[in-house]
């Protein structure tokens, strides 16, 4: 790849990242191209270079948001950290995760904008959604009901870390992820 293919690829690479982060931060609407390209340290007038629309990046950061979700994952299994159900749920449902937009789930994060997004958004999330079925599958006990059990571990999990972040009292946020957390772990060992 020549220099300046090699640089196009870095630069397209710095707009993602910045997409990415800022959608799961403010949402696909909340931030614009010129905050995006400042962000990648390049000029508003270089995005066409990169991408046909802005509706190409959305898909595309849509995607690369979720596949960050995916490789953190990977990656606490691959350190030799056990992943265990409990600490999953823990971890999922903490104050750090509900307030750390910019590197959470994007399952989360990006659900409401996904609706409204392109198809290659939409299948990047439905793969992520399915990525995160067969781990939370991993980890629950097989029995009879347990896919049942999965699906609604998954749903339990995003819905309450969404709820938490919505509503602006502290105290119900915090019961909100605490309850979600203990009935959702009573549950899955019933």
């Amino acid at each position: 790849m020549g220099h300046s293919q090699t640089n196009k690829s870095e630069s397209r690479e710095k707009i993602l990242r910045a997409a990415a982060d800022r959608f799961r931060e403010f949402g696909v609407n909340g931030v614009g191209l010129d905050a995006l390209m400042k962000e990648a340290g390049l000029t508003h007038g270089g995005f066409y270079r990169h991408f046909s629309s802005r509706e190409e990046l959305v898909g595309e950061a849509i995607e690369k948001a979720l596949q960050d979700g995916s490789r953190n994952v990977q990656d606490t299994v691959s350190r030799g950290k056990e992943l265990s159900l409990e600490g999953l749920i823990d971890a999922y449902l903490s104050k750090r995760h509900r307030d750390n937009l910019a590197s959470s789930c994007a399952v989360t994060s990006l659900s409401a904008d996904t609706i409204r997004s392109n198809e290659h958004g939409r299948s990047a999330y439905t793969r992520q959604v399915k990525a995160y079925l067969d781990l939370l599958n991993g980890l629950i006990e097989k029995k009879e009901g347990s896919e049942e059990k999965v699906v609604l571990a998954l749903s339990t999990l995003v819905g309450a870390l969404s709820i938490s972040r919505a509503v602006n009292d502290t105290k119900l946020s915090r019961e909100i992820l605490k309850t979600a957390a203990k009935e959702l772990k009573s549950y899955l060992k019933s």
